[in-house]
């Protein structure tokens, strides 16, 4: 939405970081089988801008786990509305950590 964009009509980076986040999040909670949090966020470049319109697709999955973190691959592609071509705007490496209702973390039982 235009609120959610520069003067220029892009949308803005943080904008999209957030959606992204929210797709890692859900992966990590499903794959947890509880509450997981975001401890960092590696690598994330931008290869096209996003415009205001555009339609955006979000795919994340989980690549390598530990004993209570997770590293989940996020990438964001764009598709004008009433196009068919896509293009891969960012990608970037999500880790998270579940962590239990006390807020620490706790094992992922697979």
């Amino acid at each position: 939405m235009p609120a959610d964009t520069n003067p220029y009509g892009d949308i803005f980076g943080g904008w999209l970081l957030s959606i992204m986040d929210s797709a890692a999040g859900t992966v990590a909670a499903r794959f947890s089988r509880g509450r997981a949090v975001t401890i960092a966020i590696d690598g994330m470049t931008f290869h096209r801008p996003v415009k205001v319109g555009d339609v955006v697709s979000v795919y994340a999955n989980v690549v390598t786990t530990g004993r209570s973190s997770m590293k989940i691959e996020v990438s964001a592609w764009r598709r004008v509305r009433a196009g068919e071509e896509t293009d891969r705007v960012t990608h970037a490496l999500f880790t998270f950590v579940a962590i239990g209702d006390d807020g620490r973390p706790r094992v992922i039982r697979e």
